[in-house]
Order: structure tokens, then C-alpha cells, then sequence
């Protein structure tokens, strides 16, 4: 059981990069990197259209073994496209992945910091981290974690629950049995 505790420790601080946007700032790829890149888009364009789909992204996952739900797949193409109209191009996704890798960055220095910070400082960095967690958790904005909710934060992490996990976590999360976790009872499990 302390494995699904970590491992939704694991997502909320993979997801934590996502509360301050505004102040990623993305390091330009090596020319290794951008090779290594392009041929990764080359891979998912399967049709060779200089754009990617969902339905490429999908089927890439799958062969990789990586079993993502549809409307993940569809939201990390509508994140990444400008256009919004489900389709990215090599330059949408390099802009994509550098977004992310910077993310990645910044969580690190985030982590550093709080390291060195004093106590009162990192009571507040680490409650504003909680708040920015269960925000994303709560896909829908309406102060409680579902099921369905936890199931998909889960699988963006690549770490998918069973049916028995699912059911085992929400019984040590949800203390007051209501078939959800509200944001005192996420900070319970988290802390």
C-alpha cells in the first residue's frame, strides 16, 4: 500500500511544474537533441503529413506498451497544437517537448530551493504545492478528487492503477467514506 502512496506523491509533484507557467523558460535543445526530436516526430507522423494526430500519438503509446486513455491523449494534442485544431507540427512539438523538459527544470530548482529555505518559507511554498496539486487532481474544479479523477492523474504519470489499487487507495484517502477526497484528506494522505 505504500507503493500507491508514493506513487501519488509521484504525480503530484510531477504535475506541480504546471501551477507557474509564466516562469518556464526553455533552454535551447543540443543539436543531438533536436535530431533525436525530429526523428521522434518522424516516427509518430506515421502518414508523413508534417502533422501529427492523436490517433499517431496513440497508436506510438501503444506500441510502446504505454496504455493512455483517449481523452489524455486528445488533451496533450489540444495543449500542444496553437491552432487548436488537433494537429501538431514539428515546430508545435519541439515548442511542446521544450515546455516540458523546462517544466521538469524548474520543479527541480523549485525542490532545491525548498531545501534550503527556512521553516515558516517552506510551510507556505509547500501549501501552496498542496493547493496547485489538488487543483489538478480536481480535473473539474469542484473541490473534490473522484475516482475517475484519480484514475486519469495516475495514468498521466504513466503509473495506471488497478481496480483493487484504485479501491485500496481511496480507502486510506477518503477518511470520511464519501466516495471522494477533498482537499483536508488529500493533504492527510500526502503529508
Amino acid at each position: 500500500m505504500s507503493g500507491l502512496r508514493h506513487q501519488l506523491k509521484m504525480l503530484g509533484t510531477a504535475l506541480l511544474g504546471k501551477r507557474t507557467p509564466k516562469s518556464v523558460k526553455k533552454k535551447p535543445f543540443t543539436d543531438v537533441e533536436l535530431s533525436d526530436l525530429r526523428t521522434a516526430f518522424d516516427l509518430l507522423d506515421r502518414n508523413r503529413d508534417g502533422r501529427v494526430t492523436a490517433n499517431e500519438l496513440q497508436f506510438m503509446l501503444k506500441n510502446l506498451g504505454i496504455n493512455v486513455r483517449d481523452e489524455i491523449i486528445n488533451d496533450l494534442i489540444r495543449e500542444a497544437s496553437h491552432s487548436g485544431n488537433g494537429l501538431i507540427n514539428e515546430a508545435e512539438f519541439l515548442q511542446w517537448v521544450g515546455r516540458i523538459q523546462a517544466l521538469r527544470d524548474e520543479q527541480h530548482q523549485q525542490q532545491q530551493q525548498e531545501e534550503n529555505a527556512s521553516k515558516p518559507d517552506e510551510l507556505d511554498d509547500v501549501t501552496q504545492d498542496l493547493i496547485a496539486a489538488f487543483r489538478v487532481f480536481d480535473r473539474d474544479g469542484n473541490g473534490f478528487i473522484t475516482r475517475d479523477e484519480l484514475q486519469t492523474a495516475m495514468e498521466m504519470i504513466g503509473e495506471p492503477l488497478t481496480e483493487t489499487q484504485l479501491t485500496q487507495l481511496l480507502a486510506i484517502a477518503d477518511l470520511d467514506q464519501d466516495g471522494r477526497i477533498d482537499y483536508e484528506e488529500f493533504t492527510k494522505l500526502l503529508l
